[in-house]
This record gives structure tokens, C-alpha cells and sequence, in this order.
């Protein structure tokens, strides 16, 4: 059985880069399939939402380790003559948006070496708060590193371990690292996962059956299963590895779980695909009720509530729910926009946000819209939208997000270092109101967010909301430095692109 398909390419660029939070990246792996490559491809498809930079597959045959990446989509990265030349009935993939090291195809993963404990490739999502600290220090002992990510340090702990075998190196070099990371590994002969112990960062494990007999699949998200028809099973736990081999399923602590977790309460705002369960919870769901909570917090006389596509959607569906509010598609994304585009030689307005976003101007024109969002970042994106809304004949624009204000910086993953971009940092909502254009601005609160995804036991981790954190953070300077260098450099890409075109 041939498991490609020719998939279309799905979009890859925002207009506005700067105007919203980055995708992560999303890591998969494969066990005892022999298209275990073809599997990992399309868990990729599946989660390439999670970063569009790059993509990378490493498979085994239990004897050669392959490696196959590049920079771009997925569906640019592998074809079909890539694909045949992974081998095996294992293997781990991931897609990339660098929060970590600057783009450039030296950070793309998985990163493969050769050292004492074998050949050795590693996909990470996630973000170490002491990675620039460990470069740093192992640097000093003589090791040279081939790219700039934080993910690398990670195989040089492992060369480095004196402990005689993989996995107790493994283990050793684990717990020397602080902040977030669901890793998949990949031997020659096994497949590791592990997730660190406050479990920042999703990891889901998932079977099927193949010829009768047991594979097992992880992923960041479940969407990725549904697309290869395997099962969600449970979660990888906080500070626990996974070991899959030929003599089958070892499960095992590293380290004791944190008294309280810091999953990414974001994973359900924003980044997930609805259609995922994420730390053992419906996506959709807890948008849904995000929207619900929010219409009764801050509910508003209207006449038809739009969501801003796609992130707004099942919110603004809650919202519409529990007001009694119509919902209406008033706005139709373009999902067809590519990385270049050629700019109108004079000059349109708001063509950027025109370009993804076409508002219906028969079901708004006249109309009083609550216009629903998932986030407001920079507020440069949602004051265009506001002002094109207004452009198709609405009569009066209300800004609804499904989420806190985002005041402070995330170090675990989330492309944010920089809080001096965020404008709910520097302004009040009235300000920002102001800013936007809107006739009236609400954002849900910290206790409607924990109520809606269910977090009684503070679980969750909400720093980007209250600049508390759960870790401490090692070289912000560094990492704020490194945030503007690669926003300089997607700004010096696209300009080219958009002259090549």
C-alpha cells in the first residue's frame, strides 16, 4: 500500500509577519510501519500550522539512520524520490518556526550526529530558557556547534555524558536542561519521546495496526493521527520518556513532575488545530467556551457577530451561542496566498489585509458587527480589518478577543520575547480601542480563560498574560537580540522575494 497522496500545498506566510504570534514547530515520530517515513509525511501535512521555515524527516531500517530536510513546506521539502530513499520502519519528522536560533538551513531538523552512543537525530519543540547558557558552557569545553539553535546543545550533553548507553546519558543530559521541550529521538534501533516535567509543550501517543501488529505514533497534536487513521491513546506525561523498540513499549520517569504544571494555555487560544485534542482536551471545545464566557463578560447590543478567520472561528461561534447573536461568515479568507506576491506598482489601501482577508459587504453593510478574534498583538492587522469592516458599509464595529491581553513575554516556545512589541505592554484597553477604530473593545479575562479550558488545578501556564513565570529565564538579552535578527532577516527575505517576482 502507497500512503502519498498528492495533497495541496497549504498557505505559507502571513501578510503581516509581525503582527500576531509565530507558530512553534510540531515534531511526529513513527514505530514499526514500513512507510514509516510516508506516516511521518503526513503527520507533518497535518501539523504544518505549527511552522512553515522548514521541514525534516529521519528514518531507520534498525541498521542506517537517513536523513532527508530542507527549507520550505512540507510539500516542497519531500517528494516522492525523497521519500523512497527513507527507509525503515521508524522514523521522526518536524517542522520548524524558529523560536531559537536564527532561520537558515543549519537549524533545520532533525539534527543527526554520530557520536559515542551512536548515530543519534533529534526533533524538538519547545524553547530552553539556559540554552544560550549551556552553548555557552559546553562551547568553553571545546565543543563546536554547527548552527545556532538551542535544540543542538541537547546531542552534545548526550556525547558528552560519561554514562555508558544512550538512554542513561539521555537521561543525565535531560535533566541538566530548563524550559520547554517535547523531544522525538531516533536511534538506529528505537525511538525515544520525552516531555519535560511541567509539560509546556504538547506530546500525544497514538497506535494502529498495521498487518495485524501494534505502531505507535506521537505528535504535538492528534490531527496528526486522524490523518493516518491512528487511535489517540493518552498523553506522553510531564517528565517522562517513552522508549519504543523491536522488544516493545517502555514507559519512564526522568524526573518527578513539577506540584504544578505550565502547560501552554495558548496551545487552546491560538495555536492548535481545532480538530486536535491537546493535553487530553478538545481544542474546539475550549474555544467554543472562550467564546462563551467572553459574550458574558463583555456582551454588546449588535446585530451579527464575525469571526476573523480561521483562529476567531469556533470562538465567535461560542460567543454567537450564548448571546443569541447571528453568526456570520462576513469575512472570507483568501487561503491561497502565497510567500511572494507582487504589490500594486500604486499604492491601495490596506491591500496587505485585502489580499487574506475580503469582507461580505451584503451580509455587513448596515449592520452592527461584533467582530471576534483569537489574539491582538501588535493591533496593526486588527485596525485594518476594523477600518475595511467599516469600508463594506458596517455601521458600527466591536472588538471582541478571546483572550487576556497579551502584556508580557513568552521563553517557552512562543515567538514573543520582545514585550516591547506587544501593544496591550504599552497601552490601555481604551488605547488601544482608540487605536483599532472599534466602537468598543473587550478582551476575556484570566478567570473566563481558566474557567473555559477547564483549569481548576492551575495547570496551565499563563505568563504572556501576567509576566509571572514558572522558571527563571537565563540570557533575555540574548534572546530578545536574537528575536529582532530574524525578524530583520524574514523582513530582507520577503523584500527580495517580492523583487524576484
Amino acid at each position: 500500500m502507497n500512503l502519498l497522496r498528492d495533497l495541496p500545498s497549504p498557505p505559507s506566510a502571513k501578510i503581516d509577519p509581525h503582527d500576531g504570534f509565530r507558530e512553534e514547530c510540531g515534531v511526529c515520530a513513527i514505530f514499526g510501519h514500513p512507510e514509516a517515513a510516508n506516516l511521518a509525511y503526513l503527520g507533518l501535512y497535518a501539523l504544518q500550522h505549527r511552522g512553515q521555515e522548514s521541514a525534516g524527516i529521519c528514518s531507520s531500517d534498525g541498521h542506517t539512520v537517513h536523513t532527508r530536510k530542507g527549507l520550505g513546506l512540507v510539500g516542497e521539502v519531500f517528494g516522492e524520490r525523497e521519500l523512497r530513499e527513507l527507509r525503515g520502519h521508524m522514523a521522526i519528522g518536524h517542522t520548524r518556526y524558529s523560536t531559537a536560533g536564527d532561520i537558515g538551513a543549519r537549524n533545520v531538523q532533525p539534527f543527526c550526529v554520530e557520536c559515542n552512543k551512536g548515530v543519534l537525530a533529534i526533533a524538538h519543540n519547545g524553547n530552553l530558557t539556559n540554552g544560550f547558557a549551556m552553548r555557552e558552557e559546553i562551547g568553553r569545553l571545546g565543543s563546536i556547534f554547527q548552527g545556532t539553535s538551542d535544540t543542538e546543545v541537547i546531542p552534545h550533553l548526550i556525547a558528552r555524558s560519561r554514562e555508558p548507553d544512550l538512554l542513561h546519558a539521555l537521561r543525565e543530559s535531560l535533566l541538566r536542561l530548563e524550559g520547554a521541550y517535547s523531544l522525538a529521538l531516533l536511534s538506529k534501533d528505537s525511538i525515544i519521546v520525552a516531555r519535560d516535567k511541567r509539560g509546556f509543550r504538547p506530546l500525544a501517543h497514538g497506535t494502529m495496526l498495521h498487518k495485524g501488529k501494534q505502531v505507535h505514533v506521537f505528535a504535538s497534536e492528534t490531527c496528526a493521527f486522524d490523518l493516518i487513521g491512528a487511535k489517540y491513546v493518552d498523553d506522553v506525561d510531564p517528565g517522562e520518556m517513552v522508549i519504543v523498540s523491536d522488544e516493545g513499549v517502555v514507559r519512564q520517569r526522568f524526573v518527578a513532575p513539577a506540584e504544578r504544571l505550565s502547560q501552554c494555555a495558548f496551545e487552546h487560544v491560538y495555536f492548535s488545530r481545532p480538530d486536535s485534542m491537546v493535553f487530553g482536551r478538545s481544542v474546539h471545545k475550549c474555544r467554543e467556551n472562550l467564546g462563551r464566557f467572553l459574550a458574558r463578560e463583555c456582551p454588546v447590543a449588535a446585530d451579527c457577530v464575525v469571526p476573523v478567520p480561521d483562529s476567531g472561528n469556533a470562538a465567535a461561534l461560542g460567543f454567537a451561542k450564548e448571546s443569541g447573536l447571528p453568526f456570520t461568515l462576513g469575512l472570507i479568507r483568501n487561503h491561497y496566498v502565497g510567500r511572494t506576491f507582487i504589490e500594486p506598482k500604486q499604492s491601495i489601501r490596506n491591500f496587505g489585509v485585502k489580499l487574506k482577508l475580503n469582507p461580505v459587504g451584503r451580509l455587513v453593510r448596515g449592520q452592527r458587527v461584533v467582530l471576534v478574534d483569537d489574539s491582538l498583538v501588535r493591533g496593526t492587522t486588527s485596525r485594518k480589518i476594523v477600518t475595511i469592516m467599516r469600508d463594506a458599509g458596517a455601521t458600527e464595529v466591536h472588538v471582541r478577543i478571546s483572550c487576556p491581553p497579551t502584556i508580557a513575554s513568552c521563553y517557552y516556545g512562543v515567538d514573543t520575547p520582545d514585550r516591547n512589541d506587544l501593544i496591550a505592554n504599552r497601552m490601555s484597553v481604551e488605547e488601544i480601542r482608540r487605536h483599532t477604530g472599534a466602537d468598543s473593545l473587550g478582551y476575556l479575562s484570566l478567570r473566563g480563560l481558566k474557567t473555559a479550558i477547564a483549569d481548576a488545578d492551575g495547570q496551565y501556564c499563563y505568563s504572556c498574560y501576567t509576566g509571572k513565570y514558572p522558571t527563571e529565564v537565563v540570557g533575555v538579552d540574548q534572546l530578545i537580540a536574537d528575536y529582532r535578527t530574524k525578524n530583520a532577516a524574514d523582513e530582507a527575505i520577503a523584500l527580495a522575494s517580492r523583487r524576484d517576482a
